[in-house]
């Protein structure tokens, strides 16, 4: 395994110096690989976890620290049969999912960064017979489509930092309402391919308020930023599911930390394929980036 993590990984980005932190990255997990056995799910594992990441964009790659928490994030449950993830930046209805050809296109849906990230590839395996799964279990109360689209940037990057070798299928799945209670509803359908290998996966941020960041001085947290943090991390480790349902009249600072709120929604996707979605949940990965809180959890 490392070394077909480091060579496959190296022929597809091959404009990563190697003095990259994502290089020293691989590195590690080659390491990590070559000293113990990160083995697959089988049935004897019991179901994958749920999980909600914060998943950073491209300034991500640039930090050792943040890859390597998710990365052993990762190895501490089994290597999953399949992924199915929901990001914040694909809004679509009905729900749709991306192609499930091998090899799914990327989408560089973000701006202002150095080329290299533009070239980036994380060519997943045929995710054929895991869409059908999807479509199944939503069938009822979604209309799924699958429709000819790649990986965004709130899929690919995480998961290229926990999983470089990109040799688990992954289906991503468009986020079709913000009403958390259908969010749940879909969450709770998915939660059954938990049992089959599969790790459901919720990607936004914690908070999201970029417009009001001063990134003249990155160590700065604004006040809106931690209070919003901490009202979450308040309900999810008391599983106040009913105080997180009704963020939009009871979180402090949701103006500022969620302008928009497609970076917190995906959470009751998360939460609702947990096995109990009013359980308190296991912080991961905490701190912030340029103000911006990377919360992150896991849910059984």
């Amino acid at each position: 395994m490392p070394a077909e993590i480091l060579s496959a990984t190296a022929t597809a980005d091959r404009r990563i110096p190697a003095s990259h932190p994502f290089a020293a990255h691989l590195k590690r997990v080659a390491t990590v690989e070559a000293s113990r056995s990160h083995h697959v799910w089988e049935p004897s594992s019991g179901p994958m976890p749920s999980l909600y990441v914060s998943h950073g964009a491209p300034p991500l790659f640039e930090d050792g620290p943040w890859m390597t928490e998710l990365h052993q994030w990762a190895t501490t449950f089994a290597r999953p049969k399949g992924i199915v993830i929901v990001s914040a930046h694909w809004e679509a209805a009905p729900a749709s999912i991306s192609s499930t050809a091998a090899g799914t296109r990327l989408v560089y849906d973000f701006g202002g960064f150095h080329p290299m990230y533009y070239e980036m590839e994380y060519a997943t395996p045929d995710a054929t017979e895991l869409g059908q799964k999807v479509r199944e279990v939503l069938a009822g109360t979604e209309r799924v489509q699958e429709v000819d689209r790649g990986l965004d940037h709130g899929a690919w990057v995480p998961l290229k930092v926990m999983y470089p070798a990109a040799d688990v299928p992954v289906v991503q799945l468009s986020l079709p309402t913000h009403d958390p209670d259908r969010l749940l509803s879909i969450g709770s359908r998915l939660r059954q391919l938990r049992h089959e290998g599969v790790l459901v996966i919720g990607s936004g941020f914690m908070t999201h308020g970029l417009p009001y960041i001063d990134f003249r001085h990155p160590d700065l947290v604004p006040t809106w930023s931690s209070e919003f943090d901490a009202w979450a991390t308040g309900a999810l480790a008391k599983g106040d599911l009913d105080e997180l349902t009704h963020f939009a009249g009871r979180a402090p600072g949701l103006r500022y930390a969620h302008p928009t709120v497609e970076h917190f929604t995906p959470i009751f996707v998360a939460l609702g394929a947990a096995s109990d979605p009013e359980a308190p949940v296991d912080t991961t990965i905490d701190g912030y980036m340029f103000g911006l809180s990377r919360r992150s959890f896991q849910a059984a």
